[in-house]
C-alpha cells in the first residue's frame, strides 16, 4: 500500500514573521512615535508587524497589557540613580534622562501618570530612586514628596513642551501680534515682558534644568535643616 506523501504545498499569502513580547512592544512604540497613542489598536499593529491581529494575543493578553509593556519599554531606557553617587547629581541625571525619554516617545506621559505600573522595570526604577534619597538621609516621607515633586516638574514641563502652539524661533513675531491685545495701561507688566521677547533682551525659551535646581536646592536646603 502506498504511503501519502506529505503535504508540501506553501500557505498562500503573507510570509510568517517570527513574533516574541519584545518585537511586538517596539513595534507598538514606533506606531504611537508615528501617530499617536490614540490611533494605535491590534488591527494596525498586526498589519505593521505582517501578521494576523490574533496571532498578538499569544504574546499580549489584550490591548491594556500592551500598554503596561510599552510604558515598561520606555523606562527601560531611562537611567536610574546609582546609591553610591552623590544624590544630587543622581537625582539631575535621572531627571534629565526621564524628560529626553518622554519627548522621544510623547504618548509615554499620559500612561505613566494615568496607569498602576508594576512591571519589573519600573519597580526597579521606583526603588532605586526610593534608595538614593533615603541614603542621603530623607526620612521615607520627606523621600515621597520629594520624589514626586520632582516626577511633576518632569512630566508636566515635558507635556508643556510638547503641547506649546509655538516653536521658539516665532515667539518674538508671536508677541508682536498678541502685543495690543495686553495694552500697558491693563497689564503692565506682562507688556513689559512681551516688549523684551520682541526686542530680543529675553528669548521666552523656558529651561528644564532652571526647574529641576530650584527643586533640588530646595530639597538640599530641607535635608541640612
Amino acid at each position: 500500500m502506498a504511503q501519502s506523501k506529505p503535504n508540501k504545498r506553501r500557505s498562500r499569502g503573507r510570509p510568517r514573521t517570527q513574533l516574541n513580547r519584545e518585537r511586538i512592544l517596539l513595534a507598538a512604540a514606533e506606531l504611537a512615535d508615528q501617530n499617536g497613542i490614540e490611533t494605535l489598536s491590534m488591527r494596525k499593529l498586526a498589519q505593521s508587524l505582517n501578521v494576523e491581529a490574533m496571532s498578538l494575543y499569544n504574546h499580549v493578553k489584550n490591548k491594556e497589557d500592551m500598554f503596561d509593556g510599552m510604558v515598561e519599554f520606555v523606562v527601560s531606557k531611562i537611567q536610574c540613580p546609582s546609591l553610591q553617587g552623590n544624590w544630587k547629581d543622581e537625582m539631575r541625571i535621572r531627571a534629565q534622562s526621564a524628560h529626553h525619554v518622554l519627548v522621544q516617545h510623547p504618548w509615554a506621559t499620559s500612561l505613566l501618570v494615568s496607569r498602576v505600573n508594576i512591571g519589573p522595570n519600573m519597580l526597579c526604577y521606583v526603588d532605586a530612586t526610593i534608595g538614593c534619597l533615603r541614603q542621603a538621609g530623607f526620612s521615607y516621607e520627606m523621600v515621597d514628596r520629594a520624589w514626586n515633586a520632582i516626577d511633576s516638574h518632569i512630566y508636566g514641563f515635558t507635556l508643556q513642551s510638547l503641547n506649546f502652539p509655538f516653536e521658539p524661533d516665532e515667539y518674538s513675531d508671536v508677541a508682536e501680534e498678541y502685543l495690543p491685545q495686553i495694552p500697558e495701561t491693563e497689564y503692565p507688566f506682562l507688556n513689559a515682558l512681551s516688549q523684551q521677547i520682541i526686542e530680543g533682551e529675553h528669548d521666552g525659551v523656558q529651561e528644564f534644568n532652571f526647574g529641576l535646581e530650584l527643586l533640588l536646592d530646595g530639597l538640599e536646603r530641607m535635608l541640612e535643616e
